[in-house]
C-alpha cells in the first residue's frame, strides 16, 4: 500500500473503533430520580424532593425524552406525604397510562388511599 493509502486505512479504522465505543442512547431519562428515591427512604424533606423530581419532568419533556417506570408513582407516594391528594392521584393515573404492567399496583395505591381518607 501507499503512505497516503496506509494513513486513510488507519484514519478510517480508528473513527470506526471511536465510533464503535459511544454507548447505547437509554431508553429512559432518569434524570435525579434515582437520587431522589434514595432520598425517599431516607426521610429527607418530601417537599424538596418534589421541586427536585418536578424540576426534572420539566427538564426530560424539554429533552422529548421517555419518563423511567416508577417516575409517577414515586411523585404520587410524595404528594400523599404532603396532603396533595388530586396530585396523587393525577400522578397514579399517569403511572397506568404510561406503564399499564402497573395498573394492578397503582390501583391498590389508589384504594388504600380512598379507603385511609375514610
Amino acid at each position: 500500500m501507499k503512505p497516503m493509502n496506509t494513513s486513510l486505512a488507519a484514519l478510517l479504522l480508528a473513527s470506526a473503533m471511536l465510533a464503535g465505543c459511544s454507548g447505547p442512547k437509554t431508553l429512559y431519562q432518569w434524570e435525579g430520580y434515582q437520587t431522589q428515591v434514595n432520598q425517599y427512604f431516607k426521610g429527607e424533606s418530601k417537599e424538596a424532593q418534589v421541586e427536585a423530581l418536578e424540576a426534572d419532568l420539566q427538564k426530560i419533556k424539554a429533552k422529548n425524552g421517555a419518563v423511567p417506570p416508577g417516575y409517577h408513582a414515586q411523585l404520587g407516594l410524595l404528594y400523599s406525604s404532603i396532603g396533595k391528594d388530586d396530585q396523587m392521584v393525577r400522578e397514579f393515573e399517569t403511572e397506568k397510562a404510561l406503564f399499564p404492567e402497573s395498573a394492578t399496583y397503582m390501583d391498590m395505591l389508589l384504594k388504600n388511599a380512598k379507603g385511609g381518607a375514610q
